[in-house]
């Protein structure tokens, strides 16, 4: 093989000298990117759009089905005591729903947050792996799995309760909360752990009294989504806590469950009366109104939680 290198001064010497000082021009393969990189900009914006634009229909549909109910009333007013008859409001759905979510949050934010502290701060490498693949297989279980699952732990041989909705959600929000607590904790600087070491500050005292004040926005934010996501799901209560109440209940352990939102929803919509499918669409639409000003309120958070930092 011949070296460039060995080539006669002359030959070189023939060769057409490069020009500095001249404009610089596209080649070719520059073109085509920047036409590949404005396609899939493009394509970007069209996703982000459609998603949006997807919201504001299922927004609107709901809305607009749900409206001749919709009014203050609908939300502080028990429902109709017989089928068929106008009128009437979601008061227990909505109360039932809280005492079960907010039970729900008593039960999986401690779990999940322990949880996370273990993985984080005092577990080896291969048991922080295994409780990973372990949520994680938690959280991509079926919800109607879990239903199952509560309904032969706590309901076959005694009865639906609100206890039994509550113990369903929170195996819904611990994956959720652990996993998201874990991806916080992380974050915190390892200068912030070690500083505690050099002043002697034993490990729980720096796990109570550093890591987690650091990490209290993010943990926050985790739990209010998983609060937001537990609170839309319908399959595990309609088995595990199925009541059709026109009144209004706290007691979680009651013989009859408490009424709830998603079940509420399931039912009136199966039913044959109109005015009851128009509270149906009317209980979605404040659902869902619950669920968007949850989220909203996590993502102030977040914010704020950075904007402090």
């Amino acid at each position: 093989m011949t070296d460039p290198f060995d080539a006669p001064l002359e030959d070189l010497s023939a060769a057409e000298p490069l020009d500095l000082s001249g404009p610089l021009t596209p080649s070719g393969n520059l073109r085509r990117r920047q036409a590949i990189s404005r396609f899939v900009g493009a394509v970007q914006t069209a996703s982000a759009v459609l998603a949006v634009a997807v919201l504001g229909i299922v927004i609107y549909s709901v809305a607009a089905r749900g409206a001749s109910v919709l009014s203050f009333s609908f939300l502080t007013q028990d429902p109709p005591a017989f089928v068929g008859l106008p009128g009437g409001g979601i008061a227990p759905a909505i109360v039932g729903t809280a005492v079960i979510v907010a039970l729900a949050t008593a039960i999986a934010m401690p779990i999940g947050i322990l949880t996370a502290l273990y993985m984080t701060e005092f577990a080896g490498r291969w048991q922080a792996r295994a409780l990973r693949l372990a949520l994680d297989l938690l959280n991509g279980l079926p919800t109607i799995v879990v239903g199952l699952f509560v309904f032969g732990l706590l309901v076959v041989g005694h009865h639906q309760s609100g206890f039994a909705g509550a113990f369903a959600l929170a195996i819904i929000m611990l994956p959720l909360i652990a996993r998201a607590t874990q991806e916080v904790l992380l974050l915190v600087p390892t200068g912030l752990r070690e500083a505690a070491d050099a002043l002697g500050v034993s490990r729980w005292r720096t796990v109570f009294g550093v890591v987690l004040p650091t990490a209290r926005g993010g943990i926050l934010t985790a739990t209010v989504l998983a609060v937001a996501r537990a609170a839309g799901e319908t399959a595990p209560l309609v088995l595990v806590s199925s009541i059709y109440a026109n009144k209004v209940a706290i007691n979680p352990f009651g013989h009859q469950g408490l009424p709830n939102i998603p079940v509420y929803i399931f039912t009136a919509s199966e039913e044959a009366d109109r005015y009851g499918f128009a509270r149906a669409w009317g209980a979605a639409f404040v659902l869902l109104m619950f669920i968007l000003l949850v989220s909203l309120a996590s993502r102030a958070i977040d914010r704020r939680t950075t904007l402090s930092r």
